[in-house]
């Protein structure tokens, strides 16, 4: 197993068991696995899970914002309608730039 990998079980262990997450309580716990995590990667992993909760970053992942863009499409469509029009003008833009306009293509 790697350090990196035990490192992150540890942090999942720790926010399971609803225990802070540090650098020491990972490296304890890697210990006690007999995985060798140096303390400075322990720390970092510690540092950047600081004030999240992790059970709710699991539980949210890939949930992005595209059903709210989606929502509020649908909402301005039903209000008006008149409004739908230069945004859709501005996407087919958007849609017809390539590197070819810019001077350069995949095979230059």
């Amino acid at each position: 197993m790697s350090s990196e990998l035990a490192a992150t079980y540890a942090a999942l262990i720790l926010a399971d068991e609803g225990v802070e997450i540090t650098g020491d309580k990972i490296t304890a716990l890697t210990q006690a696995a007999n995985v060798e995590v140096e303390s400075v990667w322990a720390g970092l992993l510690a540092k950047a899970l600081e004030g999240k909760d992790l059970k709710e970053l699991l539980t949210n992942v890939g949930g992005g914002g595209a059903p709210v863009a989606g929502g509020a499409a649908a909402a301005g469509g039903a209000a008006g309608g008149s409004d739908d029009a230069p945004a859709e003008e501005a996407k087919e833009e958007e849609k017809e730039e390539s590197d070819d306009d810019m001077g350069f293509g995949l095979f230059d």
